[in-house]
């Protein structure tokens, strides 16, 4: 069985399926998918997100604000503590920092990820990490922020292994998204074969980023099984060992999820 460590169930396209997420997670259900994340990325959508997923105990949630979005509610330390106190929320989430996407002066988005380590270590809950052109800066405020007392993942990676050394000695894991089967993410890859067995998540970040042989088309948590199937082959090792490794981490980081 497998789990999709971070995907965004309450964006994926509900129209085909009159508006219910059932046809999605039956795909998944058929592709040994046992568990979903489903990540937040902002606290204006968050409580419809909530309504969509809940009653669904095969789907967990977080609670967080996303880098790349600068004109929205400001959460504090408090309310970040007491949403993950909700019944189904996991971790905080997504958080870190993006200065791809960014421009100028962006040490709003390094304050926002504080209050987000902040909130982690306060309510004891793993931190979902986005990071992108920003691997100094995202370690260094890891670090200062005490960031290893909460653990987590950053999720999507596609940074080296030197970022991915340095965030697994603070107890980080590493989740890889349907980019690494991508053939231009030669270096990804070897990145890929890299990560310890034991520190390795797969995730599909839906609707975003479906991999090959589903790549153009939306994406969805059922594919997570390509990704998984993908990384196996690059790394040398059975799909059985992949998938039981990864689903073991998972529920190893993510404590307060009941596994079924």
């Amino acid at each position: 069985m497998l789990v999709d460590s971070h995907c965004h169930l309450d964006m994926l396209d509900l129209a085909a399926s009159d508006g219910s997420l059932q046809p999605f997670l039956d795909a998944a259900h058929d592709n040994g998918i046992e568990h979903m994340l489903c990540v937040s990325v902002n606290f204006e959508d968050w409580p419809r997100m909530c309504d969509k997923v809940r009653g669904h105990p095969e789907v967990s949630i977080s609670v967080g604000v996303h880098p790349d979005h600068a004109d929205c509610h400001e959460p504090t330390v408090a309310e970040l503590v007491e949403r993950s106190g909700e019944a189904g929320v996991v971790a905080i989430g997504e958080t870190g920092l993006d200065y791809y996407h960014g421009e100028g002066d962006l040490e709003w988005q390094r304050e926002r990820f504080r209050t987000h380590i902040r909130a982690a270590r306060e309510c004891g809950k793993p931190l979902i990490v986005h990071t992108r052109e920003a691997r100094e800066d995202t370690l260094r405020i890891l670090r200062e922020e005490q960031a290893e007392e909460a653990g987590g993942v950053l999720h999507c990676f596609t940074e080296d292994y030197d970022m991915a050394r340095q965030a697994m000695e603070l107890g980080f894991y590493i989740s890889f998204s349907g980019i690494v089967t991508f053939k231009n993410a030669v270096k990804l890859k070897e990145v890929a074969r890299q990560v310890p067995l034991e520190r390795l998540l797969v995730e599909t970040d839906s609707p975003y980023l479906a991999p090959v042989p589903k790549r153009g088309k939306p994406n969805q948590p059922a594919y997570v099984r390509h990704v998984a199937e993908y990384l196996a082959e690059l790394r040398g090792e059975s799909f059985a060992e992949l998938a039981a490794a990864t689903t073991g981490n998972f529920y190893r980081l993510f404590r307060s999820v009941s596994r079924a």
